[in-house]
């Protein structure tokens, strides 16, 4: 599948800090390419330096085989991380007025329609809850027919059901064949979303690829988690183990034999609990820190 976007050595430096290190990745066109990390990773810079809001210290964007233009800016759609609408008027005039910025016109009914805005449209954009204001910053990023959408951190803050319906339309709007960039920290996030990601830390990718394939190749069948507090001294165990936030953590594809060793070394196993890596476990496996840091 041809690439719709492309970084090529993207960097971005500060008097004190590189905020983007040589960051390089091409985009499908028609997928969810996720970059996943930590808050101050430099996933919102990257975005920012694609988008052309922020300029690159050095690297180039490709849109389409070509430099990244005026073309790109009237075919990308954008909802930022933090964005300011305007009081006193309301969610119809809100897109309304978005819309007349671009030449490119999206059928504004039917983003109306997959946005769940129809019950919106006359009510002021201070009176909307936190789940409402991000469909339609979702809205406003699409009255150009984008082909290519961008989405950064857009469900901080948002309570898990607000969260489960903004992820079921997102899936809706790539069905239609937007191509969607989505930056998060939310690790189940871009495992429901994400054809593919790049895993981001300290401004650099440290691992990329599908997420189901990522998990495959690094880890074995299961993941074991038993509280710290359980374990009766050092444990030592025939298995790579892993300690974060009070847990052990130990990644085995033979969880018989490791019951047989825990139960030697614990003070109980009551509270033990057996589960399927995670993405989450892939960062800290690759950086040794929490990707809620």
């Amino acid at each position: 599948m041809a690439a719709i976007l492309e970084a090529r050595h993207l960097r971005k430096e500060y008097p004190k800090v590189i905020a983007v290190d040589d960051v390089s990745f091409e985009v499908a066109e028609g997928i969810c390419f996720g970059l996943l990390g930590p808050n101050g990773a430099g996933k919102t810079t990257t975005v920012e330096i694609i988008e052309g809001v922020t300029p690159a210290t050095t690297g180039e964007v490709f849109y389409c085989g070509s430099p990244a233009d005026s073309r790109f800016r009237e075919e990308a759609g954008i909802q930022f991380q933090n964005t300011a609408l305007q009081d006193h008027i309301s969610v119809l005039e809100t897109l309304e007025m978005f819309q007349a910025l671009y030449h490119r016109h999206a059928d504004l009914d039917h983003i109306i329609d997959e946005c769940s805005l129809r019950e919106l449209l006359e009510r002021d954009n201070r009176k909307l809850s936190g789940g409402q204001r991000q469909r339609l910053l979702l809205a406003v990023a699409l009255v150009n027919k984008p082909r290519i959408v961008f989405l950064d951190e857009p469900t901080t803050g948002l309570d898990p059901q607000a969260r489960r319906n903004f992820w079921d339309l997102v899936n809706r709007i790539r069905e239609d064949g937007t191509t969607i960039i989505l930056t998060t920290h939310y690790m189940d996030e871009a495992q429901v979303l994400c054809d593919e990601i790049a895993i981001m830390d300290a401004g650099e990718i440290i691992a990329s690829g599908n997420p189901t394939d990522l998990l495959h190749r690094q880890y074995s069948n299961a993941i074991i988690e038993l509280p710290l507090a359980d374990v009766r001294g050092k444990l030592s165990i025939n298995h790579k183990v892993l300690e974060t936030q009070g847990l052990i953590e130990i990644a085995t594809d033979d969880v018989n034999a490791v019951l047989q060793q825990l139960s030697q070394q614990a003070t109980g196993l009551n509270r033990l609990r057996i589960r399927q890596p995670n993405l989450e476990d892939l960062f800290l496996d690759l950086t040794g820190h929490s990707l809620r840091a």
